[in-house]
């Protein structure tokens, strides 16, 4: 028996039909593989150019993919006039096309991931990419999110201890071997958690290939995608997790596994790690302490992440080859991790 489409063409255009002003062009739908969580699709109808998100096939959590959720977040975010995609349209009719839905409008410009374009590839441009994207960091954490109706995202206070928490016990879940550099990793973050500065909204997935940007020159960052895990919480935890995807020049990959943007930035003419948290901390008045925790907390939450993955390769319900990497790369991130504490 075969499964029925993730998006139903002629379904979708009859809703649009319903819900924006009524168009004879026919919709098209085309998948984009990018992530592996909440589903992407590029959507047209005729001149109108759309970014569909929807959950995967189920069986899920029943929390989990909540792209309801997400449409509130750039909804609260554009109101903020911060840059975000802006939204279209909700539906949570599971009628249309077999799960709830949004679209957003689709933004025209590139997406830096492991290779830099050329028309970004003078120093002038290397500069103003990083500068962009910290920029775009401290408004986030500027966002008044009570004025924009986000004040019930999540829990301000207590954060990382919850992070903390809840990924030891994804760890206890996922171990398959003994991996004695990330349990250290773990009783050191629970021994040692920070005084967190004042709550501001949290990406929780804040990195290089997670924005957009024109496509040419002067550099612009048009918008910071993929909202699933933001929330409220500890803006150093962007931060940290930023810096711990950048890698400077002359550093080796800190894993055997295809590297992501690190390649980019160990290019050259990219600001240090230091000069970012510096340029950070003048733009948005705080503090960077503890920082060095945060960019460990980073490193150890991908770990566990991958050694989740790892573990549905040992059991053989995933033949995806990048997963076979894992057995070595797992343990490389925990090492990198266990010598920053």
């Amino acid at each position: 028996m075969s499964l029925p489409p993730l998006v139903d063409e002629a379904n979708l255009q009859a809703y649009l039909n319903r819900v924006l002003p009524p168009s004879d062009a026919p919709v098209r739908a085309e998948r984009i593989d990018a992530g592996h969580s909440n589903l992407t699709f590029f959507v047209s109808r005729g001149a109108e150019q759309y970014v569909l998100r929807r959950p995967p096939r189920p069986p899920y959590l029943p929390t989990a993919h909540d792209v309801a959720r997400e449409y509130r977040v750039i909804s609260g975010l554009t109101a903020a006039r911060f840059p975000a995609p802006q939204p279209v349209v909700l539906c949570e009719d599971t009628a249309v096309i077999g799960a709830p839905f949004y679209l957003m409008q689709r933004i025209a410009g590139t997406v830096i991931r492991n290779k830099l374009p050329d028309a970004f590839s003078g120093p002038a441009e290397r500069a103003a990419v990083a500068e962009q994207l910290i920029r775009a960091l401290v408004a986030l954490h500027a966002v008044d999110y009570n004025a924009v109706g986000l004040g019930a995202l999540g829990k301000p206070d207590g954060y990382i201890a919850r992070q903390v928490r809840r990924w030891a016990g994804q760890l206890d879940g996922a171990h398959t071997r003994d991996l004695p550099d990330l349990d250290a990793v773990t009783a050191w973050l629970q021994a040692h958690i920070p005084e967190s500065p004042a709550a501001t909204m949290v990406h929780g997935d804040f990195r290089l290939d997670n924005v957009i940007y024109a496509a040419q020159p002067p550099v612009r960052l048009l918008a910071a995608l993929d909202w699933e895990m933001s929330t409220l919480g500890d803006p150093l935890a962007d931060l940290g997790y930023l810096l711990s995807f950048w890698r400077e020049p002359g550093e080796a990959p800190a894993t055997p596994l295809p590297d992501d943007m690190g390649d980019v930035t160990a290019s050259g003419g990219f600001p240090s790690r230091a000069a970012l948290t510096a340029h950070y901390e003048e733009l948005s008045g705080r503090k960077a302490s503890n920082l060095n925790f945060y960019v460990v907390l980073a490193i150890w939450k991908l770990a566990i992440l991958l050694e989740g993955s790892y573990k549905r390769h040992q059991l053989g319900t995933t033949d995806d080859p990048f997963f076979a990497m894992l057995d070595t790369g797992v343990p490389a991130l925990a090492r990198r991790a266990r010598e920053m504490i």
